[in-house]
């Protein structure tokens, strides 16, 4: 989820954490207009994780010895803390945005797997976080609303297991009083953050794609 807005999860949006760690659920508009709202526009916005609301995911399908049916395996975490800055013509102030997750945190329904995720796949002592930088937006409307549902993509670069590359969430959106609420995903293979598929004696077989979620709650930095 430092998802520096790290994990993965899985950021608003990474980075929005383990995050779906790219399916869109709306069409993407051709271009990336202002993202601001109207009672902001002169000054530009900062939106900050909220005290609660925030969780990430990431998900795997995997094949267990002795289960009949393959399962998702879940691991998920509420340590995630970022900010989105916007400059007051709607674009993002990058150096001003990240979020990060502790990947220490997440936990599943196995201790067993909880402590190979961290050893093995995501080597947790020397890559402890996973951060999400955001840079741009696609289908937004004119304006982010104050109120109301908004769909669009948010791209950026995202950091795992000590390895960046550039990411684009899907992400559905609730304004409401000044706060958005919403949830992020994202999907991508093992291989694309270096980790190895994970091979232990209990799993028969796990499909090479993690899903990140990122179910989020953005508020004004100064509330």
């Amino acid at each position: 989820m430092k998802l520096r807005a790290t994990f993965p999860a899985a950021a608003l949006a990474a980075g929005l954490a383990f995050f779906a760690f790219l399916p869109s659920a709306r069409p993407a508009a051709p271009s990336a207009p202002p993202l601001v709202r109207q009672d902001h526009a002169s000054q530009g916005i900062r939106l900050t994780t909220a005290s609660d609301g925030n969780e990430a995911r990431y998900r795997v399908r995997e094949q267990l010895a002795r289960v009949e049916f393959p399962s998702d395996a879940i691991g998920r975490t509420n340590a995630i803390s970022g900010t989105i800055a916007f400059e007051p013509n709607g674009t993002i102030v990058k150096e001003a945005s990240s979020f990060t997750v502790d990947l220490n945190s997440l936990k599943s329904n196995s201790d067993r797997r909880d402590n190979y995720i961290r050893r093995r796949a995501l080597e947790t002592e020397a890559h402890p976080t996973a951060t999400f930088v955001p840079t741009s937006f696609r289908g937004l409307p004119d304006s982010l609303p104050a109120t109301g549902d908004v769909y669009f993509q948010l791209t950026g670069d995202m950091t795992v297991h000590g390895v960046t590359k550039p990411v684009t969430w899907t992400v559905v959106a609730r304004a409401e009083d000044g706060t958005y609420t919403g949830n992020a995903t994202t999907s991508f293979n093992f291989q694309y953050f270096e980790m190895a598929i994970p091979r232990v004696a209990t799993v028969l077989s796990v499909v090479d794609s993690i899903t990140l979620e990122y179910d989020f709650k953005l508020v004004p930095q100064n509330q």
